[in-house]
């Protein structure tokens, strides 16, 4: 009886969930680079100047209250700051390709990179939950508020993802120990 090496990798199992959360961070990784490369681009511009010409556009009128608010706003906005936020835009938006591209390619380090990702905005996303106590016009808390639920359901897709990636390391990335 002929046994087999056994120093032949064993060959990685389907993992469309895995690779769904590959895809969704380069896809944040590449929204957020192009988010990144607007920022740069507009970082000179007269911000208002720009508003006001986009709600002309799109057939608002710009002096309504709200509007002209938002243009007083966006005069406080220096190109500093805007290339400061660019910059950090960037770089997430890196970070994020990077990780994904890792967990994609079944990466070792990429299973923590991503674990560490996803589980450092939970304590942020529990804190906001917590923070924000939505009134309805009666004053009694509403809890199903637009906003409150969209961070209900990030929160949640967060520690899904975590739970996934850290309970699954081992038959997911068994062929690269």
């Amino acid at each position: 009886m002929s046994e087999a090496p056994k120093n032949l990798e064993v060959a990685p199992k389907h993992a469309p969930t895995l690779y769904f959360i590959a895809g969704f961070k380069m896809f944040k990784g590449l929204l957020l680079v192009a988010v990144a490369i607007w920022f740069f681009v507009v970082a000179g511009n007269d911000l208002p100047e720009m508003f006001d010409r986009f709600l002309r556009f799109v057939d608002v009128d710009p002096e309504k209250r709200f509007f002209a608010n938002i243009g007083d706003w966006l005069d406080t906005i220096t190109p500093r700051n805007v290339q400061a936020v660019a910059s950090v835009t960037l770089l997430y938006g890196l970070f994020l390709l990077v990780g994904g591209s890792g967990l994609a390619l079944r990466a070792k380090w990429a299973i923590w990179l991503a674990i560490g990702e996803s589980a450092f905005f939970i304590p942020v996303e529990i804190f906001e939950l917590v923070r924000r106590r939505p009134l309805n016009s009666a004053g009694h808390l509403h809890l199903l508020n637009h906003p409150r639920m969209a961070l209900g359901i990030v929160l949640t897709v967060n520690i899904l993802i975590v739970w996934y990636l850290y309970e699954n390391r081992q038959r997911l990335f068994r062929h690269h120990q």
